[in-house]
Order: structure tokens, then C-alpha cells, then sequence
């Protein structure tokens, strides 16, 4: 199959502009940040496609720094949010107050730390669900609404939340709704003995260096309209919608193992963010064109958050993981059938 023609000379120039980006960033990245190449690329992914990542990774593994470096690459404002029990959803998206101005009260809305480019929402199963609904509106709609007012957010707009995977108790897991609404579930692993040596070096013998801005909001909007324009083969968008879908129990062409592990498959959405990853891949990688591996590539931060394991697997000790990668194996025989 011959790929599709090339974007217009306008559009050739920025992804030249993304794709040389991408190396500048890394390099500015490297300041701080040592290792987790992987961990930084579908973050960007999601930065260009304007889709929200869950960070999955245990304490200490620098989730906050990157995400926190990321926002001063592209000169974004960044705002984090700790995510706590006792936190109520005005606390994230502001509230009204009365104020007295010139001898009249009247209400004034203040926003919340909601009103920024980029929220940290650290923690966020930390907190009640009526809480963390709260993050709903502004994920789907870049707005607020209160007091039967709506409030633009300030564009771009991306939240990157945090959670910790082995402290349970006293937390609130994520509902299915809610973690939807991710295009990415990110899992920060510990690093290789040589990259940790090398950061308790960088950190324990001075101050880090400054991150240089490198890009402008103005510039990531303009790298999501880029990313639409992308073509994709009608092959590859069907196959996307078949990865997906593989992934439903009880569906007329699902695998045997997913009647059996599954209790709960993945929904349109992850479709729709395996072909618009697929499309910011290749603009990274300085193609004008999506192939087949960088859906495949794609397929575990975008499936991991969205297929519910039931009983039966855990009791075999079957893994989300393993299951996706059963999943491109199906796949693979009739991928561009």
C-alpha cells in the first residue's frame, strides 16, 4: 500500500518544526530528567493530540518533575493540584465570594487552579468521587459551570494526574466514566542501575539546571490542527476500531481469552486516541503518514486503564498487559484485511 500523499509546504515546515522539536526537547528534558525516553514520547503524544494522561508509577520516580518540565518547555502555565480527602470540587474549580465594591456587594466568581494550560492532578485517586468529578466538565469541555455560569479554561488545557499503585488503602479508584477520559494511562517504571546512579549524582552535587522554553501555547494549538490533517489508509482507522473491540466480552468476533478474562473491554474513544497517537507518532518520527506499528505502538498506554480484568484473571494471575499484547498477536493475521 503506497502512503498517502504529503500535507501542503505550509504544513511541511511544521512538522519539520515537531520533528526537530522533538530532539531539542528530549535534550532540554535530559537536564532534569534521566532515562524514561518511552515515558516522555507518549507524553508528548498526548501534549499534540490534546488528549489527558493518568501517571501510574510508585513514589520517587520523578512524575512530578516531568510533568512540571514539560509545562516550562512549552511555556505553559502550570498549576498542581494535591489531591486529598478533604478536598471539595470548588477547591479545583473555584467558587463565588461577595465583595463589596463602592458600597455595592455582589457576587464575584474567583477561579481555581483549574484556570491553567496544564494540571497536575496529584493523587487524584486520593480523593472522594464528587471531587474528582469535578475534573469532568473541565477534561471534556475545557469549561467550568458554576452558579449556572460557564467559564472558558484557558486554551491549551491538559491534565496529567497522578496515582500511586501501591497504597490502596484509603483511596478512591477511578470510575469507569472518568478514566475514559484519558487518552493515555502512563506506567513510570523504575530505572535501569546506570540511569539511577547517574541521577543521584545530578542530584546530590548542585542545583539543577534551568529548563528553556522552546515552544509557545500558540504553538501546541497549532500542532493539533497539524495532527487532523494527517491522512491515514481507511485500513488503518479499521483496524484501530477492531483492536478496540477485540477487546468487548460477549461480542460476536471476540477472542475466546476475552470471554473468559474480561469483564469490561475498551469503548469508542479508544479508537478515536489510537488514531490520533498514531497520526502525532508520525509526525514525531518526520513521516506524513501512519503506519500499522504506530497504532500497535500505542495500543498498551491507550488499552491499559480501559479493559477491566474479572476475577477469574486475577486468580490466574493474568495481567492487562498480557492480555493486550494477546490482542495485537489475534490482530496480526488480519490487520489490513
Amino acid at each position: 500500500m503506497q502512503p498517502p500523499a504529503t500535507p501542503h509546504a505550509a504544513e511541511e515546515q511544521t512538522v519539520e518544526q515537531i520533528k526537530a522539536g522533538r530532539t531539542r526537547i528530549q535534550a532540554e528534558l535530559s537536564k532534569v530528567i534521566v532515562g524514561q525516553k518511552e515515558v516522555i514520547e507518549q507524553l508528548l503524544i498526548a501534549l499534540f493530540a490534546g488528549g489527558h494522561c493518568l501517571i501510574t508509577g510508585a513514589p520517587g520516580l520523578a512524575k512530578t518533575l516531568l510533568v512540571k518540565s514539560i509545562a516550562q518547555v512549552f511555556h505553559l502555565k502550570f498549576q498542581r493540584v494535591q489531591f486529598t480527602p478533604d478536598l471539595m470540587p470548588a477547591d479545583i474549580t473555584g467558587t463565588e465570594i461577595l465583595q463589596d465594591t463602592g458600597g455595592e456587594r455582589k457576587l464575584a466568581f474567583v477561579p481555581g487552579p483549574v484556570f491553567a494550560n496544564m494540571i497536575l492532578a496529584d493523587e487524584i485517586n486520593r480523593t472522594p468521587p464528587k471531587t474528582q468529578a469535578a475534573l469532568l466538565e473541565a477534561m471534556q469541555e475545557h469549561q467550568v459551570t458554576a452558579a449556572g455560569v460557564r467559564h472558558a479554561l484557558p486554551e491549551p488545557f491538559f491534565v496529567l494526574a497522578t496515582q500511586n499503585p501501591i497504597e490502596m488503602e484509603g483511596t478512591y479508584p477511578l470510575p469507569e466514566a472518568q478514566l475514559d477520559r484519558f487518552m493515555f494511562n502512563v506506567v513510570i517504571d523504575y530505572l535501569p542501575e546506570d540511569d539511577e546512579v547517574e541521577v543521584v549524582k545530578q542530584t546530590t552535587s548542585g542545583k539543577p539546571a534551568a529548563i528553556e522554553p522552546l515552544f509557545t501555547g500558540e504553538d501546541v494549538l497549532r500542532f493539533h490542527d497539524l495532527v487532523r490533517k494527517v491522512p491515514i489508509a481507511q485500513d488503518l482507522i479499521r483496524y484501530a476500531v477492531r483492536l478496540a473491540a477485540a477487546s468487548r466480552p460477549k461480542q460476536p468476533h471476540a477472542p475466546d481469552f476475552v470471554n473468559e478474562w474480561i469483564s469490561w473491554g475498551a469503548g469508542l474513544r479508544a479508537g478515536q486516541f489510537l488514531v490520533l497517537g498514531a497520526k502525532v507518532r508520525a509526525l514525531l518520527q518526520g513521516r506524513a503518514h501512519v503506519t500499522i506499528e504506530d497504532i500497535q505502538t500505542l495500543a498498551y498506554p491507550t488499552l491499559r486503564h480501559r479493559i477491566l480484568l474479572n476475577y477469574r484473571a486475577e486468580a490466574e494471575g493474568v495481567t492487562v498487559e498480557s492480555v493486550i499484547g494477546k490482542l495485537l498477536e489475534t490482530l496480526k493475521g488480519v490487520a489490513m484485511k
